[in-house]
Parts: structure tokens; sequence; C-alpha cells
């Protein structure tokens, strides 16, 4: 059962509202005053506030700016209810930290309905967000519900770009990301030499390019089609416009973005301390994580070149690894294209 604090000098307001909710098979607390309801607050942690902003002892402004300070209340969503309706006002209490406003009177429907909503994308975001670009796809559908995600990348400009073709290069100033309706995208860096580490690798339904606007920089890698892909189109403007309007979802990409740190220290490390064996074999299942799962008989079609890019070695040595790994049984052959045959053996492949 869902816990709600309703905070409300005016009585009457304050026990119609419980008994909506009650009814409506909530848990309610309910304050006469800010400071009880900071009280209450901290003591039970509900699930969601409703606060008065117009109140004795300590107004709501009060009250959600203590919330906020308190590491154990501030991602409890927040529902300002007040008879001020002037923008002035609204804007004060979004940058605040406020989730939602109420204006007086309000009927029962437009209470629970807001209480609904807000409760909605706070479940979703209170689940573990996924590394990399499931953890966007999760918070982009946080942001604006089920079908934000679709909806976002919906009649949006698309652009076809050919196998081994450069969708933006490494130092280039971001003016948009990409979404890939369909084929695959590798990111990579390039040393000195010219010799490429590839970083990532994206699939139908992934984002990609965000986060060198999330900091402001230019990429800091080259996307480039691992095959035939077409890509939906998403300026800056309207990916800005995702993350600065719901201060969960930016929160969250704090953490996703630091997901991703720790996920790249792991790749060096691996590349640095792990055999030649090893480093084949993960890069083999990593590809068959990304792009084979639930498929049948999938076979990894790609270049020795490129995989040895992933695997951060020679291309001679994989190619005399996956020798050797087809000897043992451990995969198949077939015009150059890789079918695992035993997953869980080449999981455990000592180092």
């Amino acid at each position: 059962m869902k816990t709600i604090l309703l905070i409300e000098d005016n009585e009457d307001i304050r026990e119609n509202m419980a008994e909506i909710l009650e009814m409506s098979n909530y848990k309610v607390f309910t304050a006469p005053d800010g400071k009880a309801g900071v009280a209450l607050a901290v003591e039970h942690k509900p699930d969601l506030i409703v606060c008065d902003i117009m109140m004795p002892v300590l107004d709501g402004y009060g009250v959600i700016h203590m919330l906020q300070k308190n590491s154990d209340t501030n991602n409890i969503p927040f529902i300002f209810l007040t008879a001020k309706a002037e923008r002035g006002e609204i804007r004060k209490g979004m940058e605040l930290g406020a989730d939602d406003y109420i204006t007086k009177p309000f009927n029962g429907t437009e209470l629970l309905n807001a209480i609904e909503a807000r409760l909605r994308k706070a479940d979703i975001i209170k689940q573990e967000i996924a590394t990399g670009l499931q953890g966007v796809n999760e918070l982009i559908e946080s942001a604006g519900g089920k079908d934000a995600l679709k909806t976002f990348a919906d009649n949006r400009d698309t652009t076809l770009f050919k196998k081994k073709q450069v969708i933006y290069s490494e130092g280039n100033h971001p003016y948009r990301m990409y979404y890939v309706q369909s084929g695959k995208v590798k990111v990579y860096k390039t040393n000195d030499d010219g010799k490429e580490l590839v970083t990532a690798l994206y699939n139908e339904g992934d984002f990609f390019g965000f986060i060198a606007m999330l900091e402001n920089t230019t990429y800091k890698e080259t996307a480039e089609a691992l095959e035939a892909a077409e890509l939906a189109v998403i300026p800056k403007e309207d990916f800005d416009n995702l993350i600065n309007n719901n201060r969960h979802v930016m929160q969250k990409f704090i953490q996703l973005l630091a997901n991703n740190v720790t996920e790249k220290e792991q790749q060096l490390l691996s590349i640095a301390y792990n055999s030649l064996r090893k480093k084949v074999a993960d890069a083999l299942l990593s590809l068959y994580a990304k792009y084979g799962k639930g498929v049948e008989n999938y076979s990894i079609d790609i270049s020795r070149e490129n995989l040895a890019n992933i695997a951060g070695t020679a291309k001679e040595s994989v190619i005399r690894t996956l020798s050797d790994f087809k000897d043992e049984k451990l995969i198949d052959i077939k015009q150059g294209d890789i079918y695992i045959l035993n997953e869980k053996k080449l999981a455990n492949l000592l180092n």
C-alpha cells in the first residue's frame, strides 16, 4: 500500500483529501502545518507528499527546502497545493524541486490523477537503471510514460549510413544524438598510430552520442556503421528539453554516467591484464550478448579486424585464437561467420 503525506492547515480540506485517498487504497498521514509535516516526512518517508503553500509555522516553500536538504527525503515526489496560480509562484515551486502543482479549488479526480501519475514515474525511477544504452531508454520512458521512447524517436528525420560510413568523428561538436532504427553501430577511439579500440556497440532501439552533449564537450570517440544502418536524428534542443524538465531523470543520468565509467574501467583492466584467449572469449561473448541473445543459431558476422579492435589485440592473434577455439569445439566457423557452441566454457576460461 502506497503512503501519502498531506500537509494542509485547513482542517476541512485536509480531512476531505484524506478520505478520498483512503477510499482509493492509500495509507494517509496528515499534518496541520509545515513543521509537523517535515517531522512526519522524516519519520515515515512516504511515497508522495501533497503540501499546501500558505501555512502557519512553516510554509510550503520552507517544507520542500528542508526536505531537499535531507538525503532520506529529497527524492520523494512532491506536489504543491495552492490557491495561487501565478506563473511566478509555480516557477518558484518547480525550481525548489516540486514535481507538480494542483490549484484550488480542485476535485477528487484531479487529485487522484496527479498522485497516480507521479507515483508511476517514481516507480520507474526507483527501478535499477541498467548500464549502457538500455539505461538511457529506461530514463526516456520514465520522463514521459510507457510510450515515451517510441514517441521520442518517431517522426524524426532518418539518415541511411552505409557499412563503414562515419556518423560522427572524434573532436566534432555534438549537435544531435542518434537512435538506431535498424542496423549496427560501433564507437571507437584511435591512438596516434591509427590503431582502433572499440568502446561500445549499438543495436536497433539504442540511443548514442549523448554523453558529449551532457558534458558540453566535443565527441571523444568516432561512431561508424558496423553494417548498413538507419538512424533517427534527434536535435540537441529536444534532448536538452528531455533532461532539463525532469530532475529525477537528470539524477539518473548522473548515475548512468557513473556506471559507464565503471564499465570502461573494467574494459581497460581486461585489456591490460587478461590473457589473449580471455580477451578474445570476452569479445565474442559481448557480441553475442549484444546481438544474439534469444536468436536461434545466431552467427557472429564480423570482420576479424573489428573483432580484434573489440578485444584490444592484433588481428593475427585473433585469427590464431579463433582457430584454437574451433579445435576445442568452443566455437564453429562457417564461411567466416562464428557460431558459439559452448558459451559457459568460454565465459569460464582461466586467465
